[in-house]
């Protein structure tokens, strides 16, 4: 079979990118590993940024039906000291311009969006080969095949469609996250939930830290940040809830009980998330027929800024393809001279970030970055 857009992977980016050439009349195709829309929980919050996320969805005629899915109050940002003490508290004022969503939420909106059929579900990619002229083949695990005149990587930071454009490969940060959740937490865990308040809770220290989210639902999704090597992470038994939680608590030992409970009290077993990165200058050669975008083009460091970045380069490659009819060589040469710098200054803004968050300095870099200090006079 032969089609004209194929994007692979049915993240935020993928499936933006096929609601913009949906909204301009250009048929696409998109094939993703997962079994269905259900088949594995999408992730937490996100603030949704008014400069690229929400350019984003106002390009898919979706800013509307976005706004409806804002959870009010979550702009809210906390910073504790390890033993408790508050150090910053600001509550959202509903003027802030990073209105907070569930992640899977905003997915099924843009599922939701596409003409039935547009994402054939259950599509692992096993291999991509050129076929020259800029056509490309994608194979499957299932033994098909598809070829396609455009291939769109939107398939993460392991892409398999990266390997057409780039020998470039994610490499580890040095730090990793691990996530817990606590449910129903004002009336199971009080103390974590009071800590939390109702937005972002930041407890920070060199090379370490605690993060945690309010979720709908009275959730608290927590992150935990520690700078260690993977081969410490092997030490620690990730199968079950209590040796894991209690090994990675042990390195906050002194820190408040209501901060270590996000960690202690976690309600499932907490999952290792390695953080991995590209170059920050990351780039290719222009090769006819096939491009990238997210975290398969510019895999950072955690900043806030992943998906609507994902989101923002969907729409603008969308809206290039389709003011270059019949010249798509012309719309992808824009679309990556653009994009190339916006994620080279995004990761770079993101290595500050995390520096601030987890360097010598922490967590004062952190509470200037909130307060203005740190910018210019």
């Amino acid at each position: 079979m032969t089609t004209d857009v194929t994007i692979i992977g049915a993240g935020l980016g993928g499936l933006t990118l096929a609601r913009v050439l949906h909204v301009h009349g250009i048929p696409v195709t998109v094939h993703e590993a997962e079994a269905s829309p259900t088949a594995r929980a999408q992730g937490g919050m996100l603030d949704i940024h008014d400069h690229n996320g929400q350019l984003a969805l106002e390009a898919a005629g979706l800013h509307e039906e976005f706004r409806g899915l804002v959870l009010e109050g979550r702009q809210a940002s906390r910073a504790l000291a390890p033993d408790g003490t508050v150090l910053l508290d600001e509550p959202d004022d509903g003027t802030g311009g990073r209105p907070e969503v569930q992640r899977g939420e905003l997915r099924r909106l843009l599922l939701d969006s596409l003409p039935e059929g547009t994402v054939r579900w259950g599509r692992k990619v096993s291999g991509v080969r050129a076929l020259g002229g800029g056509r490309h083949e994608v194979a499957f695990a299932d033994g098909t095949t598809v070829v396609t005149r455009l291939l769109v990587g939107a398939d993460g930071a392991w892409s398999r469609v990266r390997p057409l454009l780039s020998a470039a490969t994610p490499e580890y940060t040095g730090t990793s996250f691990v996530e817990t959740y606590l449910y129903d937490a004002d009336t199971r865990h009080p103390a974590a939930a009071k800590a939390v308040g109702g937005g972002s809770m930041y407890a920070l220290a060199p090379g370490k830290g605690i993060t945690a989210h309010r979720e709908s639902g009275g959730t608290l999704h927590t992150y935990v940040a520690l700078a260690r090597p993977l081969e410490w992470f092997d030490g620690v038994d990730f199968t079950g809830a209590g040796p894991a939680a209690a090994r990675i608590a042990g390195e906050f030992e002194g820190w408040a009980p209501e901060l270590t409970a996000l960690i202690t009290d976690g309600e499932t077993a907490p999952v290792l998330r390695p953080l991995y990165a590209l170059p920050d200058e990351h780039r290719w050669d222009r090769v006819p027929g096939v491009t990238l975008l997210g975290d398969a083009a510019h895999l950072m460091l955690p900043s806030g800024e992943g998906a609507n970045l994902a989101m923002y380069d969907a729409a603008r490659l969308g809206e290039l393809l389709a003011a270059h009819p019949g010249d798509t060589e012309a719309a992808l040469t824009a679309y990556e001279r653009e994009m190339f710098p916006r994620g080279a200054a995004e990761a770079v803004e993101a290595g500050r970030l995390h520096a601030l968050m987890f360097g010598d300095d922490s967590p004062h870099g952190l509470l200037a970055l909130f307060t203005g200090r740190d910018r210019p006079a």
